[in-house]
């Protein structure tokens, strides 16, 4: 099945930046407000990943009762590594603590 094509008004509001504030200009309002947009964004993407991967856990208990430690291993272990990443932590630690990469 082919995957839908996403819509124009979804395509505008994506991010064209990556979230990171790598060669960015403190001075240019729109760049950096775009790097803090897509920075939320990312963490955003996490979180739900997690309450994703959470929900389907708590299915996978429910489901397998006794079992569970057995079947639901892989959602476990899943769920712990996203779980060290989850939290939407905001823009601003980065953005005052950033230290140019020099590049090698």
């Amino acid at each position: 099945m082919p995957p839908t094509p996403e819509s124009a008004l979804f395509l505008a509001k994506k991010p064209t930046v990556p979230p990171t504030f790598d060669g960015v200009d403190y001075d240019d309002t729109a760049r950096l407000k775009a790097a803090q947009d897509a920075i939320i964004r990312e963490q955003w993407v996490r979180s739900m990943m997690a309450r994703l991967v959470r929900e389907e856990l708590g299915k996978c208990y429910y489901r397998e009762g006794v079992n569970h430690l057995e079947k639901c291993g892989v959602l476990r272990e899943r769920y712990f590594e996203l779980l060290k990443e989850s939290k939407v932590r905001g823009y601003l630690f980065d953005q005052r603590n950033y230290v140019e990469r020099s590049g090698s």
